[in-house]
């Protein structure tokens, strides 16, 4: 299976993206919302279109950080956020990041990696977390795609799969968007 930096950056040039619904989801924004420390270091990984970065930018949150494998997606924020500071645009790979957050907001990025990666991604996460940082965002609760993303998963797979690293809130998410009602899970996982 590609899922290499040019398979993700050719399916931003030619604009196949069914996952991108062109505007924050419901459920992170109803979060964000709710924060209240501006200064909060925050990560989005694999954040393609980064409508959530955009919006917690304009919210006045100034420490957002966004990681892509692909440039074309990287240059479609900063054209519609021109002001988004480029030292915060990471070009890279998720694995290959060294730092420190206090949240991770995960939107559509763990069903878009190799599922033989997921364990490798609880881990990361909770190194790149400070003490008592989050995790928070949404996990699809249905079966996907077998040979190429978005893959699904259950509950009892992502309780496998983070609880060595996090105390877990998982939980139906109940302002979903219309076309994903039913099918997702809100998290909140603390740092171990």
């Amino acid at each position: 299976m590609d899922l290499s930096e040019s398979y993700w950056d050719d399916r931003y040039k030619t604009d196949n993206t069914g996952w991108d619904i062109g505007h924050i989801s419901t459920p992170i924004k109803t979060y964000i919302d709710q924060l209240t420390k501006k200064d909060l270091k925050i990560l989005i990984p694999g954040a393609g279109n980064a409508y959530e970065a955009e919006y917690l930018f304009h919210s006045g949150f100034k420490n957002v950080y966004v990681i892509d494998l692909s440039k074309t997606a990287l240059d479609n924020i900063k054209a519609r956020v021109p002001e988004f500071p480029e030292s915060q645009m990471l070009h890279g790979n998720f694995f290959d990041l060294n730092d420190h957050f206090d949240l991770v907001i995960e939107q559509t990025f763990f069903c878009a990696i190799n599922p033989e990666l997921r364990f490798k991604y609880a881990e990361k996460i909770h190194q790149l977390l400070k003490p008592n940082g989050k995790l928070v965002g949404l996990l699809f609760d249905m079966p996907l795609n077998q040979t190429e993303p978005p893959f699904g998963g259950c509950e009892s797979d992502y309780i496998n799969y983070f609880s060595p690293y996090f105390n877990i809130e998982l939980s139906p998410c109940y302002n979903s968007i219309t076309p994903r009602h039913g099918k997702e899970f809100f998290i909140k996982m603390t740092h171990k």
